[in-house]
């Protein structure tokens, strides 16, 4: 698959996991998807801007509203992530501005690392 077709197939598929229609496991299944190995390595670039729109505690995920997340080739939009550790999430309300790492770890968004943002 060219760059290109990758590209339109990222947008498109960015767009689902955006609105709902597919879940980031069935996505990172689709033939000619990133794969959560080929993320692995870039997890460690710089942080992407965010802001949280909601924290839920409880089951360990955060919905942000975040800029282009280059390891992930990724474009900005508003989604549901992970996060790796609960404990993250205490210092967090919807309009916390943050700044966050994210990987893509069996098909799963997962928040890695994040710092406030004064």
């Amino acid at each position: 698959m060219n760059r290109n077709n990758q590209r339109r197939l990222g947008l498109f598929a960015a767009t689902l996991l955006t609105v709902g229609l597919v879940s980031p496991a069935a996505w990172a299944a689709t033939p000619g998807a990133p794969s959560a190995q080929a993320s692995a390595p870039a997890a460690s670039s710089d942080m992407t801007d965010a802001e949280v729109r909601k924290v839920d505690r409880e089951a360990g995920k955060v919905t942000l509203k975040h800029a282009d997340i280059k390891s992930l080739d990724m474009p900005a939009m508003t989604m549901v992530f992970q996060v790796r550790d609960k404990a993250m999430l205490d210092k967090l309300q919807p309009g916390t501005r943050i700044q966050f790492k994210a990987a893509n770890e069996g098909g799963k968004f997962v928040v890695t690392e994040l710092k406030v943002v004064q």
